[in-house]
């Protein structure tokens, strides 16, 4: 990648993230947050990013680190290491910062930036969100993005195998 530095400073850890959250609060900004694997980014990702963007004025996305996709996807995965996945998001206009965390949910950092918009994609209920909750009780909103039909890394992969 040419210029990674360009974009490079969108990729924060948690306690910058919570510093530049509070900056943009201070400037009245509504702040939306979603999260995922993005192992290999697909339409239906882009669909929910650039929805989750449309819900308020900064979009911060949550990545699961390597050591956490492997957890929930299983040994194989991910296809793309965090770095490369977390420069990937940080890259797109739309997403204003990205954080990597390591834990099995994004609830820490929900809790930690205390987003007014939490939004997932329609293969969960509000009542699997993590986070939803803690949203929801400090008077944010939780959005449910419907999927987009036939788009999934899992999907993709596979598709891949049979060429």
């Amino acid at each position: 990648m040419k210029y990674p530095q360009l974009i490079q400073h969108k990729i924060l850890d948690s306690n910058q993230l919570k510093h530049q959250v509070r900056r943009w609060k201070l400037l009245g900004k509504k702040i939306v947050f979603t999260n995922g694997c993005f192992d290999i980014l697909h339409k239906g990702h882009m669909e929910i990013l650039s929805r989750a963007a449309a819900s308020g004025d900064m979009l911060v996305v949550g990545v699961n680190s390597d050591q956490s996709v492997k957890h929930l996807k299983g040994e194989g995965r991910p296809v793309n290491d965090e770095s490369f996945r977390a420069l990937m998001l940080a890259s797109l206009t739309i997403v204003d910062a990205v954080v990597v965390f390591d834990d099995p949910t994004p609830l820490q950092q929900i809790q930690n930036i205390e987003p007014d918009v939490l939004l997932k994609g329609g293969d969960y209920t509000l009542d699997q969100i993590v986070g939803a909750e803690e949203v929801i009780k400090n008077g944010g909103e939780v959005k449910i993005v419907p999927l987009v039909k036939g788009y999934s890394t899992t999907a993709l992969i596979e598709k891949i195998q049979q060429l």
